[in-house]
Formats: structure tokens, C-alpha cells, sequence
């Protein structure tokens, strides 16, 4: 009797396991978000402050552009230094709001919009590119050019993404990378 019971227990235990089984293991790496960031709170702009012309470089001197300014993303130990999401679904980063000028678009949705499915039911898998024109399941992207820096470790021909809705930056959509639960603001460029 004594064995069955423990025969039964660890069948319960192998079967459980198998239950416990998120989309992570479906597709290796980070839990996949059950849903897109919130709208950001209204961002407050900031006055505006009247700058004197600035001062011509001189002559044997090219003009020097800075970089444009990065914000640390890494908010626990371990975490990645870019834009990306906790295991509560808390995008982290996402939180600039609609007035932020990287993520502006002249023409929002100019190729259409994206129809192949966006959410946590929709993997789809990197085929080929890089940050300025990538592919997947049919359709060209384009990373954000202020987001390349956050994708400089994707796997362009293998990784797994997601595409969520973007509610704050018209235009665009979210892609989470799967296997490092890190995200980056994307346009639709069509079906190739």
C-alpha cells in the first residue's frame, strides 16, 4: 500500500510540474507579459528657459553633437540596463509619455497596421536584419533610433518576440524580446 501512495506521489509531482510550465520554458528565457504598459501619468512639460545663441566653434574646430542622453533601466541587481519588464508585468522604462520627442512619427501608421496578431498568444520568431530594418512572419520593422542601443544584444535571426501596442507613442509598437525580457519601440514598415 505504502508504495502505490508513493508511486501516486511522485506521479502527482511529475504531473504538477508539467502544469507549473510557463510560456517561458515554451520558448526559453523571460516570462512572456500578459499584457502592454499602462498609459504613462500625463507628463508635466517643462517651462521653457530662453538660452543665449550659442557660440560659433571656432574655425580649425568642427561642431561637436553631443550623444543623445541615455538613462540607466537597471533598477534591481541583475536587471538589465535597458527598457524592459518584471515578472508582475511592470514595464520598466516605459514611462516618458506622449510628449516624448524620440518617439515622434510625422506620418503614424503610414504602412498600415500590423495584423498577424499582437499579446502574449502571438510569438513571433526574428528572421533576418538588424535595428534599422528587421523581419519576421512576413513583415518589416524598424527600431526607434533612440532604442538601438537597448537591442544591441538581440539575436536578429533567432530571437523570439512579442509585439504589443504602444499606448503613449503613436505609430509604433512595443517588441519584448524574449529570451532577455528587455523591449524597444518599433515601426511597421509592411509585408515584404
Amino acid at each position: 500500500m505504502s508504495r502505490t501512495l508513493g508511486l501516486l506521489t511522485v506521479l502527482l509531482i511529475v504531473s504538477l510540474s508539467g502544469f507549473a510550465q510557463d510560456k517561458r520554458a515554451e520558448h526559453g528565457g523571460q516570462p512572456i507579459p500578459a499584457h502592454g504598459p499602462p498609459p504613462a501619468a500625463r507628463a508635466v512639460q517643462p517651462p521653457r528657459v530662453q538660452q543665449a545663441p550659442p557660440t560659433p566653434a571656432p574655425a580649425n574646430r568642427a561642431p561637436q553633437n553631443p550623444a543623445p542622453e541615455h538613462r540607466g533601466f537597471a533598477d534591481r541587481p541583475g536587471h538589465p540596463d535597458a527598457p524592459h519588464v518584471h515578472e508582475d508585468s511592470q514595464w520598466i522604462g516605459h514611462d516618458s509619455g506622449s510628449h516624448d520627442s524620440h518617439y515622434r512619427v510625422d506620418r503614424p501608421w503610414e504602412h498600415g497596421r500590423f495584423t498577424l496578431g499582437l499579446g502574449p498568444n502571438h510569438v513571433f520568431r526574428l528572421g533576418g536584419g538588424r535595428s534599422e530594418r528587421f523581419f519576421l512572419s512576413g513583415a518589416y520593422f524598424s527600431v526607434a533610433p533612440y532604442d538601438y542601443p537597448y537591442c544591441n544584444d538581440w539575436f536578429w535571426d533567432q530571437d523570439d518576440i512579442v509585439l504589443y501596442e504602444d499606448p503613449d507613442h503613436e505609430g509604433y509598437y512595443l517588441a519584448y524580446n524574449v529570451r532577455l525580457g528587455t523591449y524597444v519601440h518599433v515601426l511597421y514598415l509592411g509585408n515584404g
